[in-house]
C-alpha cells in the first residue's frame, strides 16, 4: 500500500472531465515507500531476476543490494497517478507510453513521490480528447528514479440539453 490513501471514497465519482484539465498545470502526486519484501514479492511474480528476488545473490551483484524491477516502479507511479488524479478523471484508457526511462535504481527504504504535467490536451470532435503527460518519480534523496510521457484519452464534460 502507498502512503497515501486513495482521496476520494469508493464508488463511481468521477467529476474531472477533459474540459477541467489546463495545459501546463503540475499535479503532484502521494508518496510510496518500497520495502525489501514488497520488491522481492513483485519480482518473484513478475520479473525474477537474481537482484530483484534473491538479496544474498544481489550482495555480490553490480548494485550491492536488491533492487526494484522497472515493472515494480512503474507500477508505482500508476498507482500513485490514480490515487491522486485518474480515480477522478474520466480516463476512457490509455492510448501509450512512450520514453520511458528508469534513470536511477530503486532500493528498499526508498520513498517515491511523483508528478504530472499535462503538456497537451487534442480535442477529436467526438465528445473526448487526447491528453500527453510528462511523469516522473523522485526518491527522498531528489533523484528522479523514473521518467515517462503517456497519452490517454478522456471524456470531454457532456452537453447539456
Amino acid at each position: 500500500m502507498s502512503d497515501k490513501q486513495l482521496p476520494i471514497p469508493p464508488g463511481d465519482l468521477r467529476d474531472v472531465y477533459g474540459d477541467d484539465i489546463e495545459v501546463g498545470i503540475d499535479l503532484p502526486t502521494g508518496a510510496h515507500t518500497v520495502t525489501a519484501e514488497e520488491i522481492v514479492d513483485f519480482a518473484s511474480m513478475w520479473d525474477p531476476q537474481f537482484f530483484h528476488v534473491d538479496a544474498d545473490a544481489a550482495a555480490h551483484g553490480y548494485f550491492g543490494e536488491l533492487i526494484a524491477s522497472g515493472i515494480h516502479t512503474l507500477a508505482v507511479h500508476q498507482r500513485l497517478a490514480v490515487e491522486s488524479h485518474f480515480a477522478r478523471w474520466n480516463v476512457i484508457a490509455g492510448k501509450g507510453i512512450r520514453d520511458l526511462r528508469f534513470l536511477v535504481p530503486v532500493r528498499a527504504g526508498d520513498r517515491l513521490t511523483g508528478r504530472l504535467v499535462v503538456d497537451s490536451l487534442e480535442r477529436d470532435g467526438r465528445g473526448r480528447a487526447s491528453i500527453r503527460i510528462r511523469a516522473e518519480l523522485t526518491n527522498q534523496h531528489g533523484q528522479i528514479v523514473m521518467e515517462l510521457t503517456m497519452d490517454t484519452l478522456i471524456l470531454m464534460r457532456p452537453e447539456t440539453p
